[in-house]
């Protein structure tokens, strides 16, 4: 299912009040949070190193915010880089 841009900006919104401003515009700038596939959601970052830091650092965040707004439950994050979208 692809998301819609209302619940890709729900998304964002409600990370960007976790982490706030500055630690949100360093690691999610440009980042698409695009599908859900079942338990799946697939997220696109400008890069592969962004990619990997938020997969590494922040996928349990996204899902339990993803799974709260999409009221379904996410349990895999999968991160990648724009240029394999």
């Amino acid at each position: 299912m692809e998301l819609t841009l209302t619940q890709d900006y729900a998304i964002q919104a409600r990370m960007a009040a976790v982490l706030g401003a500055a630690e949100f515009y360093r690691v999610f700038a440009g980042v698409r949070f695009a599908e859900v596939d079942g338990p799946l959601m697939y997220v696109y970052a400008n890069d592969e190193s962004t990619a990997a830091e938020i997969e590494d650092d922040f996928a349990l965040l996204i899902a339990d915010i993803a799974s709260r707004i999409l009221k379904q439950e996410i349990e895999v994050v999968v991160v990648l880089p724009k240029v394999l979208q």
